[in-house]
């Protein structure tokens, strides 16, 4: 029991070092994953459209 016991003692030990993120940095990240992954996604959908533009002129 113990062993339980020190586990515990060590999890609360490591949760007070732990520094959590303020509301504007959680924010900023999201704003800056939001706009690389529409980026991406924009990007993905241009190559698919020439993709599909050249293929479909290929096979008429």
């Amino acid at each position: 029991m113990s062993k339980a016991s020190n586990y515990i003692n060590n999890v609360k030990s490591e949760l007070a070092k732990v520094i959590f993120p303020v509301k504007s940095q959680i924010r900023t990240a999201y704003i800056s994953v939001f706009i690389v992954v529409t980026v991406i996604a924009l990007y993905l959908a241009m190559i698919d459209g020439a993709m599909s533009f050249t293929l479909s002129s290929v096979i008429k």
